[in-house]
């Protein structure tokens, strides 16, 4: 749950804060949590990061996977007003495994999914 009580709604599931777990437990960081955030950029007009983050900064919001377990998820407010309404997943292809966002707000989005665009 965010740690802000009128906060735009963002879902983590249980398979995304766990693989953030053993990344962070490979890294020999196994107490941080994900930073999820946007910036403006990729060929789309906006793209995802994701970094392992060892605190929230004091504006972040803090989501926890909703089974309680894996590590928690950091997402600043300005990252968060263009991520309202969407879920992070962790997606496994044959092209291979990264964390997923399915966002509502985008419109449009580029062929590695890595950048979107908002309407």
């Amino acid at each position: 749950m965010p740690d802000g009580m009128n906060a735009p709604s963002f879902r983590v599931t249980p398979r995304a804060a766990a693989q953030a777990a053993a990344i962070a437990a490979r890294e020999g960081r196994p107490g941080a949590g994900l930073r999820v955030s946007v910036s403006a950029g990729g060929c789309s007009g906006f793209q995802y990061g994701f970094a392992l983050e060892d605190a929230p900064a004091p504006e972040d919001l803090v989501f926890e996977p909703l089974d309680g377990s894996g590590a928690p998820v950091f997402v600043d407010p300005v990252s968060l007003d263009l991520l309202a309404g969407s879920e992070l997943d962790w997606a496994e292809a044959l092209i291979g495994a990264h964390f997923a966002i399915r966002n509502p707000q985008a419109v449009s989005g580029c062929g590695c999914g890595a950048s979107f665009a908002i309407g």
